[in-house]
């Protein structure tokens, strides 16, 4: 009888993989809470909810299989262009054969000055080093790790703009809860002598359009248009109503 193959998702139910999600989920809550509009997506890790801060109306998850809302082919979004108000993409390009193509299809669906946040693995860490050093074929040590900033310029080739990241999980990554615990120090100091070599890497980037006007919400138009149209004072100068 054969046994299904290791996932990342159970990855993450080991000593090494729950203290990594712990430090991803608190990354995801703070901050999705202060994205708004009316459709979020996760794609990918569904036994993980990475929105559950997240204050938009309807969100989902996406992936091959259940427990997934979506059961759709991440390289082929069901839904319309410009359709999507966030997207949060979990270690998805360490573990497909064409992250550009993942990429693509995220920025046709997320309408303009729509965000997409980025988790993954840094190769210039000491997870890299596990992985390029150590003989496991299971994940995350066989993905695909990809530098930040080869992730930084495709996004910008798309036509995302980066707002924001961050680097953590600077712990050596122990199999041992102990130990995890013992170099817990080293998150602190991390981002204080080493800011490069977190495990993990965030990128959160918004889409950009060209030649696309931002039309700022209807208070703030109807406040200007008042203030635009309130009568001078009688007896003011020339000067004073141009300060």
């Amino acid at each position: 009888m054969s046994t299904a193959a290791p996932t990342l998702a159970d990855w993450f139910s080991t000593p090494l993989g729950r203290y990594v999600l712990a430090r991803e989920q608190a990354y995801f809550d703070r901050t999705v809470a202060d994205i708004f509009g009316f459709h979020a997506v996760q794609i990918g890790l569904p036994q993980h909810r990475f929105l559950a801060q997240c204050r938009i109306q309807t969100c989902s998850t996406l992936d091959y299989d259940p427990p997934a809302d979506v059961i759709a082919d991440p390289h082929e979004l069901p839904f319309a262009e410009s359709s999507i108000d966030l997207i949060v993409l979990p270690h998805g390009l360490e573990f497909t054969d064409d992250p550009h193509l993942m990429l693509r299809e995220a920025y046709r669906v997320v309408r303009p000055e729509g965000q997409i946040v980025i988790a993954g693995f840094n190769p210039f860490s000491l997870y890299g080093m596990k992985r390029y050093f150590g003989r496991e074929q299971t994940p995350p040590w066989n993905g695909s790790f990809i530098g930040l900033y080869r992730v930084k310029d495709w996004l910008s080739l798309l036509g995302f703009d980066v707002t924001g990241g961050a680097l953590d999980a600077y712990a050596p990554p122990f199999a041992r809860e102990k130990w995890l615990q013992r170099f817990g120090f080293f998150e602190k100091a991390g981002d204080r002598w080493w800011p490069i070599a977190g495990g993990v890497y965030f990128l959160r980037a918004t889409k950009r359009v060209l030649g696309m006007r931002v039309l700022a919400p209807t208070w703030q138009r109807r406040e200007r248009r008042e203030k635009a149209l309130a009568p001078v004072r009688e007896g003011l100068t020339t000067s004073d109503r141009l300060r």
